[in-house]
């Protein structure tokens, strides 16, 4: 997990300075629905055109939990949005891909999605292209807004099945494609200008 964290650093660094360097409009975010799965999340999001931009967002989960439940992964989710109006007000649509490296056991999800991770551990990756759609929020002030987006798209998840969180032998192995949400934010935007 260590080397797809340092990947996902130098990917970021990496943003950040073409960013600066086209003298863009750019604007640094977190979502507050995936902090609140206890995932630090920072996103990067410069204009490319007059109704266009690209975001780089990027969470990571280290933790283990009270009875060695986990929801321990690395995400990163590059997408490209279209502004109805102007980057960074109004609606907006996107089309995003995400991968993940995930360790995942012990947990109950809410709406009853994926009931087999209350009993069993899973280990894996997961890679996915979705389609959102989007609103920001200006507040008073040049520099702050919310934003809300919502997506679903087509995930294929390899990964490994274990007895427990615990201490489980290996139950199998599969390979598998689903229909899925693939994003849920309000983020608190911060415009660098």
């Amino acid at each position: 997990m260590k080397n797809h964290r340092y990947k996902l650093v130098l990917l970021a660094v990496c943003l950040l300075f073409a960013a600066s360097a086209f003298g863009q409009h750019t604007v640094v975010k977190t979502n507050a629905l995936y902090c609140a799965t206890t995932t630090p999340n920072l996103a990067l999001e410069t204009k490319i055109g007059r109704k266009w931009t690209a975001e780089l967002s990027a969470g990571y989960n280290p933790f283990t939990f009270s009875d060695n439940k986990k929801l321990r992964h690395i995400a990163v989710q590059p997408e490209a949005r279209y502004w109805l109006c102007s980057p960074y007000a109004g609606h907006f649509f996107g089309m995003h891909l995400v991968y993940s490296h995930y360790n995942i056991g012990g947990i109950k999800l809410p709406l009853g999605i994926f009931k087999d991770l209350r009993n069993y551990r899973y280990q894996g990756d997961l890679g996915a292209l979705g389609f959102g759609y989007g609103y920001s929020w200006m507040l008073p002030g040049n520099h702050w807004s919310i934003e809300a987006e919502v997506g679903v798209g087509v995930g294929i998840t390899k990964y490994e099945k274990y007895e427990c969180a615990t201490c489980g032998s290996k139950v199998g192995n599969d390979t598998k494609t689903l229909f899925m949400p693939t994003k849920a934010a309000i983020s608190l935007v911060y415009n660098i200008k």
